[in-house]
């Protein structure tokens, strides 16, 4: 579903219009940048909350032992040692990110904590999957599909790597639903985050352009519509927090 708010052969970066063929360049500086404080910084934009989410998006995806799992947008592998748990040592976990700072920060992490076993690191584009049809019995990406250039190219590679009865799952900042909380969270997004990216990170104009992404990014019931065209079945979503993000599902028929 292309943007209706951008013109053709460009798209939105944070609240920018930029040409479509720079967007990756964009986002992959923003990342080269954050990549070494990126949990840090995590922790400090949701107050620890973001580890809920993870486990809860982790605890609750259709996995078992033995299984092969890809993660996209795998970043520092937070997903992925949560996945290890669930598939065990006759399972595989494929971290996958465009960024090679991303990407180098996760492995470096994983090994220290002696996680190297059963773990695979490929620099992909989640538009362009470097995978076989039907590789996977799970697909994730958690925070990194509103990065991507062309949504929904992305969710038919997903389609495409998963085996017949196959799960996606989608964990995403999306659209507040409480009236109220809004403008706290608007304050907390455009005030706060920017803020403490230039003291903890040095660099106030990435966590800018992260707080304005998320409101580019499409809201629960566009999310799911795309999903359903790019061929998922038995879509579905789940709030959290109040819809500060959401997990969306799909299956592949």
């Amino acid at each position: 579903m292309s943007d209706p708010t951008s013109k053709p052969d460009t798209t939105h970066f944070g609240f920018r219009e930029v040409p479509t063929a720079e967007k990756q360049k964009l986002v992959g500086q923003v990342f080269s940048s954050v990549a070494g404080n990126y949990d840090l910084m995590n922790d400090l934009m949701s107050l620890g909350i973001h580890r809920v989410w993870k486990r809860y998006f982790v605890a609750t995806a259709q996995v078992k032992r033995g299984d092969r799992v890809l993660d996209l947008a795998g970043g520092t592998g937070d997903i992925a040692a949560l996945l290890r748990e669930r598939v065990g040592d006759a399972g595989e976990i494929v971290l996958g990110d465009i960024n090679a700072g991303m990407l180098t920060v996760g492995r470096d992490r994983m090994t220290d904590r002696g996680n190297v076993r059963g773990f695979e690191y490929v620099q992909c584009n989640a538009e362009k999957l470097p995978f076989p049809d039907a590789s996977f019995d799970l697909v994730t990406i958690a925070f990194g599909l509103r990065n991507v250039t062309d949504k929904d190219a992305a969710l038919r590679e997903m389609l495409r790597v998963l085996k017949v009865g196959g799960q996606a799952r989608v964990l995403e900042f999306s659209e507040v639903k409480a009236d109220w909380f809004k403008p706290i969270y608007d304050f907390h997004s455009f005030n706060i985050l920017p803020r403490l990216g230039k003291l903890f990170a040095h660099d106030a104009d990435s966590y800018q352009y992260l707080a304005e992404s998320i409101r580019k990014h499409p809201p629960q019931d566009a999310l799911k519509a795309m999903m359903e065209t790019a061929g998922f079945v038995r879509c579905d979503y789940r709030n959290l927090n109040a819809g500060i993000v959401a997990i969306h599902t799909g299956y592949k028929a």
